[in-house]
């Protein structure tokens, strides 16, 4: 898809014909990307329903008039990539979070891991939280997703270890692996699960609990990659191997 991305909150199953896109959306589209009669464009709800539609006017400064197509769904991909990741210093973050969606990942969950520096306690996790979803949010429009990555709750080691032990591939990326993630055999469905640790490494005790969830380190290549960018660096070897980039 080339044509711009816009999110509307939810429209019908085939549901076409004539739609104004107004609000927020609706003054990007007008006022900023300054769209003018005959442009395409795509709405999508972000959940994987989307739709192709034909600028036919504007009114205003935040109506957008359409000529909507079938709204259509798209499949859920497979296997579907989870990444927990742990929570970076400053807004690094929300670069993890930008990039892991520009690449395709379909679920991220923030891990307060023990030797994280950055904690989320409060009214300071609780923006922290919304920014990490804003920027998906914002990612996966600018990358023409139509089924944007679920941001979920901030997890715990225990959480984590549930996570890896339903999962069909659980790996942890750890300079300890012995094993190198390119070589891992993986599931052609299902569901895989990636830890990413803080900057200071995944500790014993955790990497103890998620190999008895079932999970194996794995080494991710020769050089040490930050906390921001290990994620989004084994997402794309991953979606490689599995054929989601074919």
């Amino acid at each position: 898809m080339t044509a711009p991305v816009f999110v509307v909150d939810r429209f019908g199953p085939g549901r076409g014909g004539r739609f104004v896109l107004d609000g927020p959306e609706g003054r990007h589209a007008v006022s900023v990307k300054r769209l003018r009669t005959g442009e395409g464009v795509v709405l999508t709800d972000g959940a994987g329903h989307w739709a192709e539609g034909e600028v036919t006017g504007t009114e205003g400064k935040d109506r957008l008039l359409l000529d909507l197509r079938e709204v259509r769904e798209e499949p859920m991909p497979t296997p579907r990539i989870t990444v927990v990741q742990a929570l970076p210093k400053g807004d690094r973050g929300e670069l993890a979070v930008e990039t892991m969606t520009e690449v395709g990942v379909d679920a991220i969950v923030p891990w307060a891991a023990a030797r994280c520096i950055t904690q989320w306690k409060g009214e300071r996790g609780a923006r922290a939280l919304a920014k990490w979803r804003a920027t998906a949010r914002e990612a996966g429009k600018q990358s023409r997703r139509v089924r944007f990555p679920e941001v979920d709750e901030p997890a715990t080691g225990k959480r984590v270890a549930a996570l890896l032990a339903e999962a069909d591939f659980a790996a942890v990326l750890h300079e300890s692996g012995m094993a190198p993630l390119a070589a891992a055999d993986l599931p052609a469905e299902g569901e895989i699960v990636l830890v990413v640790g803080p900057e200071g490494g995944v500790s014993p005790e955790e990497l103890a609990l998620f190999e008895e969830a079932g999970a194996k380190p794995y080494r991710l290549g020769p050089s040490v990659l930050r906390t921001s960018t290990a994620g989004t660096a084994a997402a794309a070897l991953l979606l490689g191997r599995t054929g989601r980039w074919s």
